[in-house]
């Protein structure tokens, strides 16, 4: 396989996701919940979020975050359509995720200028992310695909490329440090530290907390590396 020139996530934004190991995903039914619930994440050392594109004010909740709350690293996730990735390069996104590996969402994302991780969980999708210029990859659904038993197998022929991946789906304050000792990972995905629950109930001390656990988790495991 030719090596590929063009890298479809900046090098400031990997650095950024790998230094901060963990990003929350969010899911907002209200706007106003945008702002308290990104400062909560950070009060408690979380920087990066993914608000998930399933409900109607997540465009007008990442607005909120980029005004208010400038010092989070601010991705979209459940990315499916191209007028999806030209919404979210609008309002300034630092990067998407997606659930699966589709070409024309890459190449759109390439277009925009905007930092994206395609969802993988074969050979096969590794080597169409591949193809179009993507380095940093997401690992989907991780936990029901085999975890990093999995990930591991699957990589190994292509270990020369220096594929990193951001797991998500299962991944909790209880299994976050399988996948945080292992070099292959770069960031967990979270869903567990904001869950929608919280953010509908205004529980902003419980999220801070959740974001302090996994932060603590994260400086641990990193010390022994």
């Amino acid at each position: 396989m030719q090596p590929i020139a063009q890298q479809a996530m900046t090098p400031e934004i990997i650095e950024k996701i790998d230094n901060t190991g963990v990003i929350a995903v969010l899911v907002i039914d209200d706007v106003k919940h945008a702002v308290p619930t990104a400062k909560a994440l950070l009060k408690g050392g979380v920087d990066a979020i993914e608000l998930t594109l399933r409900t109607p004010v997540a465009l007008d909740a990442a607005a909120a975050i980029k005004k208010e709350v400038p010092e989070m690293t601010l991705g979209f996730g459940t990315l499916l359509t191209v007028d999806q990735v030209k919404a979210i390069a609008d309002v300034g996104a630092d990067f998407a995720v997606a659930p699966g590996c589709n070409p024309k969402i890459i190449d759109e994302a390439h277009k925009q200028g905007l930092s994206f991780a395609p969802g993988i969980m074969t050979p096969s999708e590794i080597e169409i992310a591949v193809e179009h210029g993507c380095r940093v990859l997401k690992y989907f659904p991780a936990e029901t695909s085999g975890g990093m038993p999995h990930l591991e197998s699957m990589v190994a022929p292509y270990s020369y490329l220096g594929l990193t991946f951001i797991p998500l789906g299962g991944c909790n304050i209880k299994n976050a440090a399988t996948y945080l000792e292992s070099p292959l990972i770069t960031a967990i995905g979270g869903s567990w530290i904001a869950k929608r629950p919280l953010i509908q109930g205004e529980q902003w001390d419980t999220i801070t907390k959740n974001a302090q656990e996994i932060s603590d988790l994260i400086k641990k495991v990193r010390t022994k590396k």
